[in-house]
């Protein structure tokens, strides 16, 4: 939150979209101005009174600068539809999502979401990685790969949701924002490491300090909030994280307003159920914003240079298993939660990931067909859905791991923040991808990438458990040790059971 501290974090987005911010840069240094921490939220010692005021007058000056990309990342909902030449029709009438068929040529090599059969190109966030700009190639409007069109799935009916796939969705969610918790804000090499110093890599299994020299110990400690609650020795249900928090969240929203709620109604639901103490990044900038005063969607906009982070993306999961077989109606709804704190790319990852688990809730499709349906909601020209088409082009392309995660990480880590959307968007559709709907493989690749562990193993958890359909489907010793029990500090749901949660979301699921 402090004005000092959100400078270096505004000007490093100046310069991702295009906005010329030197002369900016330039006073901010000469008076005395420091770079954005790189892990830390908050530096120390704060500044002096005299640079905090520079900081909030050189904040509102970034926010006058235009970038040249606004025209292909729209925020408002229209203005990504218009963008969006492959955005799906209603489920009883629209064209279908993808399905197995054209994913196997994904799995292959092909691309799911390209109109053309190339191979992938280098690590360039920047290019479309061979590709042409857009979501699907179809004549008639329908996704297709390169190497044929994807089947009709989803014509003329509305596919239903069972408990037993939310139940595994919720068990998917949690153990993937587990395995990633103590290794969070680690470096690539550190989370390599400690993996392979206990024989752990892939990852297969939890995390553990047993068998961890001291000295690797000491070079990469675990993440100091979450060792004593998400290391193998130590887990006892699941702990609170906010990336279990935003779902219990968006269920208390929806039974209290029902799809139509506005982003005026979660903005009170925040003030009302949700601890300020418990957000972060984006959410905790419009938090503050909602009160001072600022009324939705300027809340995203004032002085919040973590709009385009990966906040709003987590915050998206019951918006998609909610809508199943009903990709747009997932994104729409995404769309109303994500604009209380982000814009552009931060809104996109909750589309994205709304409409894929969407997909995967109506269960008619596999992994390649959820990724490439999310695509259809994005402008295709927009960063967001170059990230997603380098992951999973790199992942095709690809045959270990290791390598697309090394190619992501030299194409994103030396520019983008490690919680940004972008880079964390790239791995997970690649973790996805790679892993070809393995659970165990699926939450392994998006934790040992890097970047923000914790979220994109609860994210690609939460799809393959519900590709998996199951609780059964999923290995014990991922949902075993979760005890049926969840802590948080939302009310009403303090050590609130899996099986319970997916009651609540299974009727929420089935409300008109």
């Amino acid at each position: 939150m402090q004005p000092e501290d959100l400078v270096g974090h505004e000007l490093r987005q100046a310069a991702q979209d295009g906005r010329d911010a030197r002369g900016i840069e330039e006073r901010w240094y000469a008076a005395g101005g420091s770079p954005a921490p790189d892990r830390a939220g908050a530096s120390e010692p704060a500044a002096s009174p005299r640079l905090r005021a520079l900081a909030g007058e050189l904040l509102d000056e970034l926010a006058t600068l235009e970038s040249p990309l606004a025209a292909d990342e729209p925020t408002g909902l229209d203005g990504i539809v218009a963008a969006c030449p492959q955005w799906p029709g209603p489920p009883e009438t629209g064209p279908a999502v993808a399905g197995r068929a054209g994913a196997a040529a994904a799995s292959r090599g092909g691309i799911a979401v390209a109109g053309r059969d190339q191979a992938p190109a280098g690590p360039d966030p920047t290019r479309a990685t061979g590709l042409d700009g857009t979501a699907g190639g179809g004549q008639d409007g329908t996704a297709t790969t390169g190497r044929g069109r994807l089947p009709d799935v989803g014509r003329d009916r509305t596919p239903a949701i069972t408990l037993a796939r939310l139940h595994a969705a919720w068990l998917g969610r949690a153990a993937g924002c587990l395995l990633g918790k103590p290794v969070e804000k680690l470096p690539l090499h550190g989370i390599r490491a400690l993996a392979r110093a206990t024989g752990n890599w892939p990852l297969t299994t939890w995390f553990t300090a047993h068998g961890v020299p001291a000295e690797l110990l000491a070079a990469h400690p675990w993440n100091r909030r979450s060792a004593p609650t998400s290391l193998a020795e130590n887990i006892d249900g699941m702990p609170e994280d906010d990336d279990l928090n935003y779902p219990l969240l968006t269920l208390l929203l929806l039974q209290r307003h029902g799809r139509s709620f506005t982003t005026a109604d979660l903005a009170r639901l925040w003030l009302d159920e949700l601890p300020a103490g418990r957000t972060f990044t984006a959410e905790r900038i419009a938090y503050g914003n909602l009160l001072a005063g600022v009324e939705p969607p300027r809340t995203a906009r004032l002085r919040n240079p973590f709009r385009e982070w990966i906040g709003a993306q987590i915050r998206a999961d019951v918006h998609g298993w909610t809508h199943p077989g009903d990709p747009a109606g997932a994104a729409a709804q995404a769309h109303r939660d994500a604009v209380l704190t982000h814009t552009a790319n931060g809104v996109y990852g909750a589309m994205f990931t709304a409409a894929a688990l969407a997909v995967a809730a109506g269960g008619e499709s596999d992994v390649h067909g959820c990724l490439a349906a999310g695509l259809r909601v994005v402008p295709p020209h927009s960063r967001y859905a170059r990230a997603v088409r380098l992951g999973i082009g790199t992942a095709c392309a690809e045959g270990e791991f290791d390598t697309v995660v090394d190619r992501l990480h030299a194409a994103y880590a030396g520019t983008h923040h490690w919680v940004h959307v972008l880079p964390n968007a790239a791995l997970l559709a690649a973790a996805l991808t790679h892993a070809d709907g393995d659970f165990t493989r699926s939450i392994g690749n998006a934790v040992s990438g890097g970047w923000d562990t914790d979220s994109n193993g609860a994210t690609a958890g939460s799809l393959a458990g519900l590709l998996a359909g199951t609780p059964a489907a999923l290995p014990d010793h991922w949902t075993a040790p979760l005890k049926n029990r969840l802590a948080t500090s939302v009310p009403g749901f303090g050590q609130v059971g899996f099986d319970t949660l997916a009651a609540l979301t299974h009727q929420e699921a089935l409300r008109p």
